[in-house]
């Protein structure tokens, strides 16, 4: 039986020369390596600044503290996403204020994200925290406008977007990275490339990115990391509240070489998701991912929806099904407020966002990554198809 993992990094010569480079120089933490890779993915993206750091949780709370959020703020943001995105929230004492996701992208619908700042009810709203879901991107266009109308900040989690572009008003095809007052990256292992682990925080603003560069290591003058190099001082100095977020150079090395390939992962990833969409179009109870126009979709995730009145399995069956025939698969996201945590810190409850419970309740996340054969492509479509015609009602 073929065995086909849910996940693969795309590793080779190229990061290990990177990576042995980086241990032979003797500089294995933050270092020139990390500053390299900052330039060269700002120029990736196109965007003015950008700071490596740990990861994107670190980047995330590193935006949210640098745009002056403080207790009991609220922040706007989507309950379908991993719990990073409104965990960091709370590190502030933030009150994240879920909204409901549109049913075709899954992404923020800024239709109620009005409804919220429209019903009176949310007096301290500071920001808005759209999640471009699997890759494809949110409608900035309204989103941006609700952000002037309301003067609120755009921070946004681009963990899965990574290259990933949409058409705006006025300015055309730009760059996710490029369009809110902050953009936030992962490099985590299963992103579209990687450093192992790692983030980066993008931004047209200098003062901003200078102060989340201080804070990033302790607070400490921007260039302390020099302090054992010949070119810079033992001095330094605290110029603020700070946090360990630094991205080591040892990972930076690796995203250096991923970042060399990363049109060619997105190209591959693309070619895969429209594989996909040919090989299970026209099955009445399989529902293949949405993708509108105007958008350069980065597909971090290829999200299968079932349409279980179709079915005689449900979704926890399906996945099994698929597992136990060698292809790896995983379910992206359940929302967040169906969760304890968020229900007795928040007050939430299961059945406040019915669109966003919807789809969890009926999808299912296939493998799509650069490094998997044609094979593996048409053994997961073969498979997929093959449980739903056994299982049809």
């Amino acid at each position: 039986m073929r065995q086909v993992a849910f996940h693969r990094p795309a590793i080779g010569p190229d990061e290990e020369r990177e990576v042995l480079d980086t241990l032979r120089s003797g500089w294995i933490t933050t270092g020139p390596k990390a500053k390299r890779f900052e330039k060269e993915f700002a120029a990736y993206v196109r965007a003015r600044n950008a700071l490596a750091v740990a990861h994107c949780t670190g980047a995330l709370h590193l935006s949210l503290w640098a745009m002056g959020l403080k207790p009991g703020d609220e922040v706007i943001t989507t309950p379908f996403t991993f719990t990073a995105t409104a965990e960091v929230m709370g590190y502030l004492g933030v009150r994240p204020v879920f909204c409901d996701v549109d049913p075709g992208t899954f992404n923020l619908n800024p239709a109620r994200v009005e409804e919220a700042l429209e019903g009176g009810s949310h007096q301290r709203v500071k920001a808005i925290v759209p999640v471009h879901f699997a890759g494809h991107p949110c409608d900035m266009d309204r989103l941006m406008k609700i952000a002037r109308d309301y003067n609120l900040k755009i921070i946004e989690d681009a963990a899965h977007a990574a290259g990933a572009a949409r058409h705006m008003d006025g300015r055309g095809m730009a760059k996710i990275g490029t369009i809110g007052d902050l953009t936030c990256f992962s490099f985590y292992a299963t992103k579209n490339f990687t450093t192992a682990e790692g983030g980066m925080i993008t931004t047209a603003d200098d003062a901003i990115a200078e102060k989340i560069a201080t804070a990033s290591l302790h607070g400490m003058n921007k260039d302390a990391w020099k302090r054992y190099d010949k070119s810079g001082s033992w001095f330094y100095e605290i110029h603020d509240l700070g946090f360990k977020y630094n991205l080591s150079d040892v990972h930076a090395a690796i995203g250096v070489a991923q970042l060399r390939r990363a049109d060619a992962f997105m190209r591959r990833r693309t070619e895969i998701a429209r594989r996909y969409n040919e090989g299970l179009k026209g099955i009445e109870a399989l529902q293949t991912p949405y993708s509108e126009a105007g958008i350069e979709h980065a597909w971090h995730l290829y999200v299968l929806r079932l349409k279980p009145e179709q079915l005689s399995i449900g979704r926890a069956q399906f996945v099994e099904a698929l597992r136990e025939r060698g292809v790896g698969v995983s379910v992206h996201c359940i929302p967040l407020h169906t969760m304890h945590y968020y229900q007795s810190a928040y007050g939430y409850q299961t059945g406040d966002f019915p669109v966003a419970e919807d789809i969890y309740s009926r999808c299912l996340s296939l493998p799509i990554y650069a490094a998997m054969s044609d094979a593996d492509i048409d053994y997961v479509i073969d498979t997929v198809k093959a449980i739903e015609r056994e299982n049809r009602r």
